[in-house]
């Protein structure tokens, strides 16, 4: 069984002015993001694919191009308010070849939860896959996020989640999630996505990244890693200088135009050939798209894309 560790990037999804999925676009965009040395998986029908603006047929044929272009195992979505919906897509993915599941909270969980609703909802998945699942911890504040008791029954209840997605925005509690479930009799991995001070957060002891950024810098995120994990922390700090700039205006707020912004990257590389995105997300202004060229260029890409390829 696939379990998910390293660098595991969450790619885009490229549409036309119709707002239809570009086909050709998407498998150069695979291709061009799973030629990166380093990585170890590609997560699809995600936040960065703009997910919740793709119908449940539209989610299978990214899956089914995922797998045609893809060497790499595959990180499937499942992001659905219901449970039965959840389990539907957890089906479709494992009959599609994925190789494990990144399960979103219900959008019902920001009226509150309690701790049965959280196991039923994994239950239901777990029940339709054999696929290990990746939980998508998200921030306490906000309700969807899973308090650590509640955490820690879905993890001894429902063994098939083997990796949290760690969005706690808390250094905190994220060192205790990295604490508690890496030293489990059956460890369950802390995937950071903490792309805003990701350094830290590896240096932490992280079993891995998943994170939308790295559509756009997979190679730096690589690099990164294994320099933190060679305990080499000059040239992990020089590494995290350049990714910084990109951070800081890829997660500006609103949050909600973070891959808006990665899209507008890649046109900038030369690597996409428009950033289209669907509605409710709009294009961004002129002044955002020169912020994020000036963050490119002082990170190094802009100017030396083509020679910072597949530096590892």
């Amino acid at each position: 069984m696939y379990l998910p560790a390293g660098v595991i990037p969450a790619v885009l999804l490229p549409f036309h002015d119709d707002l239809s999925i570009d086909e050709a676009s998407y498998r150069a965009h695979l291709r061009d993001v799973a030629s990166v040395e380093g990585l170890s998986a590609i997560t699809i029908n995600a936040h960065a694919s703009e997910v919740a603006s793709c119908t449940f047929d539209e989610q299978r044929r990214v899956l089914e191009i995922s797998r045609e272009e893809l060497k790499l195992p595959i990180v499937n979505g499942v992001y659905a308010d219901g449970s039965l919906e959840a389990a539907r897509i957890a089906r479709m993915a494992q009959q599609g070849g994925a190789s494990a599941l990144l399960v979103f909270p219900p959008a019902i969980y920001a009226f509150g939860q309690r701790p049965e609703m959280a196991l039923e909802h994994f239950r239901r998945i777990a029940d339709a896959t054999d696929l290990p699942l990746v939980l998508f911890q998200y921030p306490l504040a906000g309700g969807l996020g899973y308090p650590t008791s509640t955490l820690l029954k879905i993890l001894d209840e429902v063994p098939a989640v083997r990796a949290i997605k760690d969005w706690c925005a808390n250094p905190q509690l994220h060192e205790r999630h990295v604490r508690l479930l890496q030293a489990r009799s059956r460890p369950v991995n802390v995937l950071t996505t903490h792309s805003s001070w990701l350094l830290s957060s590896l240096v932490l002891g992280c079993s891995g990244l998943l994170s939308g950024s790295g559509s756009v810098i997979a190679d730096l995120q690589a690099q990164l890693f294994r320099a933190v994990r060679e305990n080499d922390l000059e040239k992990a700090k020089a590494i995290h200088d350049r990714i910084t700039p990109t951070a800081e205006v890829f997660y500006a707020e609103p949050w909600v135009d973070m891959h808006n912004r990665m899209k507008e990257a890649l046109v900038l590389l030369g690597r996409l050939p428009r950033a289209v995105v669907r509605p409710p997300l709009t294009k961004l202004s002129p002044q955002e798209i020169e912020r994020i060229r000036a963050a490119l260029m002082a990170a190094g890409l802009l100017e030396q894309q083509t020679s910072q390829r597949r530096v590892a």
